[in-house]
């Protein structure tokens, strides 16, 4: 099985020093982003649609809630991806 290469740079050993502290703030600001980025978006959408069809209901907070519930199955699925590649052992090019 051949892991994609943005997994396998996962997967090195991180460097020693700083470089590595640099590593990991990428690696949380990426799952940050994987639900802020949604969240924003539902509110934006919800925002437009609140101006341009008023209704007795908020569209601004149920996309928002929307898109903050996709953001967190978008960033435990990636989670739940690294997490299953790390056990799956070193990658191997022979596939």
């Amino acid at each position: 099985m051949r892991i994609a290469p943005s997994i396998a740079r996962v997967l090195r050993p991180p460097a020693a020093g700083a470089g590595a502290r640099w590593i990991a703030l990428g690696m949380a600001g990426l799952a940050v982003w994987s639900v802020a980025m949604p969240t924003l978006l539902g509110a934006a959408l919800g925002l437009w649609l609140d101006e341009s069809w008023p209704r007795t209901h908020s569209w601004t907070l149920l996309l928002l809630l929307a898109g903050l519930a996709l953001g967190a199955l978008n960033a435990w699925h990636w989670r739940l991806c690294q997490r299953r590649a790390m056990h799956a052992g070193p990658p191997r090019d022979d596939d």
